[in-house]
């Protein structure tokens, strides 16, 4: 037996993310230009307009008290953010030109690399395939990246407000008007709260959506301007942070072993382990969720991982430090929305799907698109310019297109779609792309939604190792290790069917890394199931978006309070 999980996505009610303007003029709060979401994207967004505005202080003056504003949901910028991360500096320097990169924030060039095949037992090392080279790139931890260009951006003059949630986006005429943020200090019930602080509207001249992966009002203005022509593939990567007992010499990727390659599966993913300074180390596991095994667990996998003996020699003797999770855009140029831009805003970075897959980059491409339609949107709301009449902020979509950009997306556009028949025919199609420089298959391979792919329930968790608290380790223990600081009775974020196939909930409760679903009463009846749902576990990855739920924005501040990730 086999289900769909998109046949249980819940639909938005009216008026729940796309809105009318609702507070008094006088309540309003205006900005001039207003970002949401403090990733690299955002941040090179604003640290870009505060630029151009420091040479513009008769636009800056014209744009009010707030002329660039950052709204971000988590305790502080980068407290959300999570990548490997291997980052491709040019963008860095096209941002900072004139600055060393000793003074930015990275842990240290790539001096050496490996890729390997592994087995149950054995690691074969392989050629590095061309595209994952790099040659010239520097490791480094996003949260940290994160946190360095807020302070980059508030030294320009950008005001970056965290704790703040950007939970409708507001519409009125056809155009996008701004944003509003959600309520702080509601109960489980919605009630008010002793402390309870109502959201408001924000308005601006321009908004740009930086939300990151998955991100909730990028979504809703996908879906409500018509952008989207092909579906978005995802996937999930869980990473921790490791002290080690001797340094790691060199970053490291792993095919195969624990994925299985059978087409029956649709199992895609590798593993990476990056040496952060001589006395850490970070690891972590990518699986793509367009798998069909409802016992497929990514958290399960990555303590599966560790067991393998390539692996534990190099954590031996260490000790977990962090741990987290977040999804990633997968689907390549066929998934990127057919415009970035719609009246009133723009979509950036990995909201808008802007990631390399074979290579393993999209914080470069993030910022790069961030600092076009920053610099678009400083166009747009110049003297006699409007980011509301239509076409006029048609500049960002031909920047991104003529941009490195779309020439890399263009040219591994197949690799990831190939997978889906299977390791083999996968690497066999990627391979010839490669090869050919994205020439062959000169059409386009279609991408698939990833809650359109059936689930049935194997067996794949009779082989997850049981956690002994020192190399392997359960989800809720990992859970507190990220920091989460949701409230226990904050209202419920994530939507969902409580009642649904049985191999649907046991997809949810293998796939979610922080156990915030379970089958009531411990199991299921052959067919169906009832899913409880504890959002205060909730680290907001938005797997569950993917595959047949909605996570939507928690109370601001609430969720992950990540610094090494």
């Amino acid at each position: 037996m086999s289900a769909r999980p998109a046949d249980h996505r819940p639909a938005p009610g009216p008026g729940e993310f796309i809105a009318a303007p609702s507070d008094p003029q006088d309540e309003r709060i205006d900005v001039g230009v207003n970002i949401v979401g403090a990733g690299p994207a955002g941040l090179a967004a604003a640290v870009r307009l505060g630029q151009l505005l420091q040479d513009r202080p008769e636009l800056a003056e014209r744009l009010g008290d707030v002329p660039v504003a950052v709204l971000e949901k988590g305790k502080t910028a980068g407290a959300h953010l999570l990548s490997g991360a291997v980052i491709n500096p040019y963008s860095l320097r096209l941002l900072f030109p004139g600055m060393s990169v000793s003074e930015m924030p990275f842990f240290g060039l790539v001096k050496a690399e490996a890729v390997y095949y592994l087995t149950r037992k054995r690691a074969i090392r392989i050629p590095t395939p061309p595209m994952m080279v790099n040659d010239g790139n520097y490791i480094a931890s996003l949260a940290h990246v994160g946190r360095w260009l807020a302070e980059r951006a508030e030294e320009l003059g950008v005001t970056v407000v965290p704790e703040t949630a950007a939970t409708k986006l507001l519409v009125s005429g056809g155009r996008v008007v701004g944003v509003r943020t959600g309520d702080k200090g509601r109960g489980r019930d919605g009630k008010e709260l002793g402390n309870f602080e109502p959201g408001t509207d924000v308005t601006a001249r321009a908004t740009i959506l930086a939300e990151g992966t998955l991100g909730h009002l990028s979504l809703a203005a996908t879906e409500h301007f018509g952008l989207r022509t092909q579906p978005q593939t995802w996937a999930l990567g869980v990473k921790e942070v490791w002290e080690v007992a001797r340094p790691l010499d060199r970053i490291v990727h792993t095919m195969g072993w624990p994925l299985r390659g059978g087409r029956k599966y649709r199992e895609f993913g590798g593993s990476f382990l990056y040496p952060m300074g001589e006395g850490m180390v970070s690891i972590g596991l990518v699986v793509g969720l367009d798998y069909a095994d409802a016992s497929v667990s990514v958290h399960d996998l990555l303590q599966e991982l560790k067991m393998h003996p390539f692996v534990r020699r190099i954590l031996d003797g260490g000790k977990r430090l962090a741990w987290g999770a977040k999804t990633i855009p997968e689907g390549g140029l066929q998934a990127v929305p057919s415009r970035l831009s719609f009246p009133g805003g723009m979509i950036v970075g990995d909201a808008a799907g802007l990631v390399n897959v074979p290579a393993l980059k999209g914080v470069h491409y993030a910022m790069r698109s961030g600092m076009l339609a920053a610099e678009t949107a400083c166009a747009a709301v110049s003297p006699g310019q409007t980011a509301w009449t239509p076409g006029s902020l048609d500049a960002y979509d031909d920047a991104v297109r003529a941009s490195f950009i779309w020439q890399d997306l263009k040219r591994v556009r197949n690799m990831r779609p190939a997978f889906a028949n299977g390791f083999l025919a996968g690497s066999t199609l990627a391979g010839a792309a490669a090869a050919t420089f994205g020439s062959f298959p000169p059409k386009d391979l279609p991408t698939e939604d990833d809650g359109e792919v059936p689930v049935f329930v194997g067996d794949r968790d009779r082989s997850y190792p049981a956690p002994d608290g020192a190399l392997t380790f359960d989800k809720l223990s990992s859970v507190y290790l990220s920091g989460n600081k949701t409230r226990d009775d904050a209202p419920n974020h994530i939507r969902v069917r409580t009642d649904v196939p049985r191999e649907v909930a046991e997809a949810w409760v293998r796939m979610c890394p922080a156990q915030v679903y379970e089958i009531a009463g411990g199991g299921a009846s052959a067919g169906a199931a009832t899913v409880e749902v504890t959002p205060s576990n909730c680290v907001q990855c938005g797997a569950i978006t993917a595959k047949g739920g909605r996570l939507t924005p928690p109370e601001g501040g609430s969720g992950p309070e990540y610094s090494l990730l």
